[in-house]
């Protein structure tokens, strides 16, 4: 746990102050007491029980006045809730080494089966939509809440020429933000306007574009899977650093078994194998996270363990509501004890 202004804090030493106050004043009452009562009295009067009953009000506010300090040093901790993740798009590589069959039955039959199960795994309330890229970058299925558009859209690619790992980010950025224009050879020179998220209205307001901070952008989340190299388009660290300046993460997943693939291009036996230095560098920059997976059982743990990823997540969250309300209710208990035994409060 933290707190936001921990400054604050130093109120706590009230506390210790405020139990010798008590014990100052039980003193005095005692003295008082036996100046008008005889010993037995006294003794008779303050049993087990009695000295039970006076001194549990004042603990029990002590304790209340702790925790109204903890929440004026406004307390915050990591706390698991349900995500606001409206749009998820998935960004599939259909280079031509996605026909490797180092994967059975292929690269690119692998990823579709186990795109399928994790588009049906998803929240019906959040828009999945689709990007594919080889020498260039298209989208294939805008976000959208049908999920058999999506999967219809996922069964339709086919394996083309070439790996565009930036500007795949680019695109499924576009997805997100329809308003918003990027420039492969300088993604992050920042556009004119900031872009209207999907969804939003389609009049997009002139205004310069403020970055954000990396992963803070929580409605939208890029899922990339890629099981090559980057040999056109936009420079995918370039392109990482867009997203992460909109504050979109990105989830990347390097397919492929670990001794690669070799796969026949025009009459070539080329073999092919993952770049997993650039996925994990794009994961790291937009505050994502970067899977490997060897085989198609292998991708389909990683789309569940994304799938608890997207539904749950953790975020560090202001608790101070749940430490001022302890705080009144314990002075609240308090106060109805010391009327129950006492008849008064004291």
């Amino acid at each position: 746990m933290t707190f936001q202004t921990p400054g604050m804090l130093w109120l706590l030493l009230v506390l210790p102050l405020a139990v010798l106050a008590y014990i100052f004043l039980l003193r005095r009452q005692k003295r008082s007491a036996l100046r008008f009562a005889s010993l037995g009295l006294v003794k008779e009067a303050l049993g087990p029980g009695q000295k039970f009953r006076r001194h549990l009000p004042p603990a029990v506010f002590l304790v209340a006045m702790g925790l109204a300090v903890f929440s004026i040093a406004r307390p915050a901790a990591v706390i698991t809730l349900p995500s606001q993740r409206e749009t998820i798009v998935l960004a599939m590589d259909v280079s031509g080494s996605m026909r490797a069959t180092d994967v059975d039955p292929r690269r690119i039959s692998a990823a579709q089966a186990a795109a399928r199960d994790f588009v049906k795994d998803q929240p019906r309330t959040a828009r999945i939509g689709v990007v594919a890229f080889s020498s260039t970058a298209m989208t294939v299925q805008q976000p959208t809440l049908n999920r058999e558009d999506v999967i219809a859209a996922v069964e339709r690619l086919q394996p083309q020429r070439f790996t565009a790992v930036g500007s795949g980010i680019l695109v499924a950025l576009q997805n997100i933000f329809p308003g918003a224009s990027f420039d492969e050879e300088s993604p992050r020179s920042l556009p004119s306007t900031q872009g209207a998220p999907l969804g939003g209205d389609t009049q997009v307001e002139q205004q310069p574009f403020m970055p954000v901070p990396p992963g803070s952008y929580t409605s939208a989340v890029i899922i990339l899977l890629s099981d090559g190299q980057t040999n056109v388009g936009a420079d995918p660290v370039k392109a990482a650093h867009a997203a992460a300046d909109r504050g979109v993460r990105v989830f990347t997943v390097g397919f492929g078994s670990d001794q690669g693939g070799v796969v026949d291009f025009e009459g070539r036996s080329v073999y092919v194998q993952l770049d997993e230095e650039t996925l994990k560098k794009i994961a790291d920059i937009t505050r994502g996270a970067y899977f490997r997976a060897g085989s198609q059982a292998e991708l389909n743990e990683i789309y569940k363990t994304l799938t608890t990823k997207l539904i749950m997540e953790t975020q560090q969250t202001e608790i101070t509501a749940l430490f001022a309300a302890a705080a009144a209710i314990m002075a609240v208990i308090a106060a109805a004890l010391s009327m129950m035994w006492a008849g008064r409060i004291a």
